[in-house]
């Protein structure tokens, strides 16, 4: 890169970050989107107009510094514009999730006292404006695209394009403003989406971010080395990991961040954009795998056979087990088949970071095999979020996360408890001091994961603390383990696992909609999801899957008896949270009895 990007130490916050960085390149392509199936791009030049001068009218408004403004978007150019805009004008950008209800939006804008709200499009407005309405301290609404308004209660509205039109003298004046915002002082409040309970507003700071990026790109600039850099940005920027990693971390080195269009188009985008970089989360890859498995099983014996040949160097390779001999078949999986997967990843991608919940080391050693760098980090939201990640030169293994980042201490507690110690962590939970005395306590996060370091300082994490199962004889089982390796069956789409203070662990299983599809073809059965499920031919092919995953478990650990779950576990239903962890509480109240059914008899 032309452009040397590697002083975060001195930077005052994240607004002065992306103005340095826009100062520096200009004119050149900044942020992409899809607009009429075409690929566009808006330069760095003009986002920083356009920061500048909705920054200028958020004050204009009366906004004042340190007031909360809510941002209710899917991801797109206007979100990073919002976000940097809100900060630049001194407030607190409260990031949200497109797929919060009425209630959800009620519960935010009610805790963080929020004086704005900026919202995408009428549809989204649909959930948000009856809590907008019912809120005693909204006073403005901001619509990125135009909001039909019959009638107007107390709140005022007004349109994004009257608001953001900036100059250069604006982007001058703002430029010398910012240099009185400390990285100390508050940059947003984020929700945590919680597995558990209503949602806490996580206080990150500028420094605490900014100590992400500093971290974030080191590894990229000595791993991989920093050139003309392009992320893809998918995962909810409303999520702490994107919203450091897909959006702060690509400004801090001066990258090109292009816009998703969605799942469904993800594949396509990918190979359209050619990023170099992306973050994502386990379940993405989970999915990506199974896709790529039947593709390649289409083609016939030989690819097929490509493809064994190179999963199983692979795990010798991972495991430490490299041979020499291996050597003319990686040659010839290096002229055949890995050109061919990472064609599908672009051509360009250095590495994928996986993220916001654990990855099956199975999924890692998969991707490496085929040529698809892919690196597993671990955080927290109160960490700003990223605390760990893998990296080449520390030697990747699977079933860790990596060394800290810089600027990262971590301690392990007596319990086994990860304690974290930096710039990074939180100032603290929003109007929740009880709380925030619980998990933090002199100095240090109390992150509620069980783990350790190896020998060569790389942390692993065994379990949420809170998560792990205890059986009636005391010993511990960890649920997350269990589960990875249950979905990776191609029978089981989800699996959740239960046994606290019993003799045996249990398994509530979604099967596969796929997969049983292609067996009811095959027994030449009518295919009906729910029916199939009674069915004792379908029930013994998932028993067999259970049965193959048990092989490989500890007695404590082995899925005894399993129930079918009634439907898939979703973020509509409430039963995922928008990083695709599943909220154990609210899928054990519903199938309570179900489970308790399982020890019976």
């Amino acid at each position: 890169m032309a452009d040397n990007f590697n002083d975060f130490g001195s930077l005052p916050n994240l607004v002065t970050m992306f103005l340095d960085r826009a100062a520096l390149r200009g004119e050149r392509p900044f942020l992409g989107f899809k607009d009429g199936g075409e690929w566009r791009t808006i330069s760095w030049a003009e986002t920083a107009r356009r920061v500048a001068g909705l920054a200028k009218s958020l004050k204009a408004m009366g906004l004042a510094k340190g007031d909360r403004v809510m941002l209710v978007s899917e991801n797109r150019p206007e979100w990073c514009i919002a976000d940097l805009a809100v900060m630049a004008a001194g407030c607190v950008t409260v990031p949200t999730y497109t797929t919060n209800t009425e209630r959800d939006h009620q519960h935010i804008l009610d805790n963080s006292q929020s004086r704005a709200v900026i919202v995408s499009t009428a549809k989204l407005a649909q959930a948000l404006m009856p809590a907008v309405v019912r809120s005693s301290e909204c006073e403005f609404v901001i619509g990125m695209e135009p909001l039909k308004t019959a009638q107007k209660g107390q709140q005022s509205f007004h349109d994004w394009a009257d608001l953001v039109q900036g100059t250069d003298a604006d982007v001058a004046a703002l430029t010398e403003e910012m240099a009185n915002v400390g990285r100390d002082d508050l940059a947003c409040i984020i929700y945590t989406s919680g597995t558990g309970g209503a949602p806490r507003g996580v206080m990150l700071h500028h420094g605490s971010i900014l100590c992400n990026v500093d971290g974030a790109a080191e590894v990229l600039r000595e791993d991989f080395g920093l050139g003309e850099e392009r992320f893809l940005s998918f995962l909810p920027l409303s999520h702490a990991y994107e919203h450091s990693g897909g959006q702060f971390l690509p400004i801090g080195c001066g990258a090109e961040i292009y816009y998703s269009e969605g799942l469904e188009k993800l594949a396509s985008n990918i190979e359209e954009t050619q990023p170099t970089i992306m973050v994502v989360v386990p379940r993405l890859f989970e999915v990506l795998r199974a896709r790529m498995i039947k593709t390649v099983e289409k083609q016939g014996k030989f690819p097929s056979y490509l493809l064994d040949k190179a999963l199983t160097i692979g795990e010798r390779d991972y495991g430490g087990k490299k041979r020499f001999r291996d050597a003319p078949m990686r040659a010839l999986l290096s002229k055949t088949l890995k050109p061919k997967i990472r064609a599908r990843f672009g051509g360009r991608m250095k590495a994928m970071v996986s993220g916001g919940a654990p990855l099956n080391p199975d999924i890692g050693v998969f991707f490496q095999s085929l040529g698809i760098t892919l690196l597993q980090g671990y955080g927290q939201t109160e960490a700003g979020p990223v605390v760990a990640c893998n990296r080449p030169r520390a030697g990747i293994k699977m079933d860790t996360v990596g060394p800290p980042m810089k600027g990262v201490e971590i301690k392990i507690a007596d319990d086994g408890e990860i304690l974290l110690r930096g710039e990074l962590v939180m100032k603290g939970y929003w109007r929740n001091k009880a709380e925030t005395a619980r998990v933090i306590k002199d100095g240090w996060l109390h992150s509620g994961d069980i783990g350790h370091l190896d020998e060569k300082g790389r942390l692993k994490i065994t379990d949420r603390k809170k998560d792990i199962i205890v059986n009636d004889k005391g010993d511990n089982v960890a649920p997350q383990k269990v589960e990875g390796m249950l979905t990776l069956q191609p029978e089981i789409l989800q699996a959740m696992v239960s046994g606290d203070k019993r003799p045996y662990i249990v398994g509530l299983i979604v099967p596969d909609p796929e997969w049983a599809l292609e067996w009811a073809r095959e027994q030449d059965i009518k295919y009906n999801f729910t029916e199939l499920q009674d069915n004792p031919q379908f029930r013994a092919a998932v028993r067999a899957a259970i049965d193959r995953v048990n092989a490989d478990l500890s007695v404590t650990e082995k899925v005894r008896q399993f129930e079918f779950a009634d439907e898939a576990f979703t973020i509509e239903n409430g039963e995922m949270t928008p990083s695709m962890k599943i909220r154990r509480h609210v899928i054990r109240e519903r199938y309570q009895a179900r489970v308790d059914g399982l020890y019976k008899g």
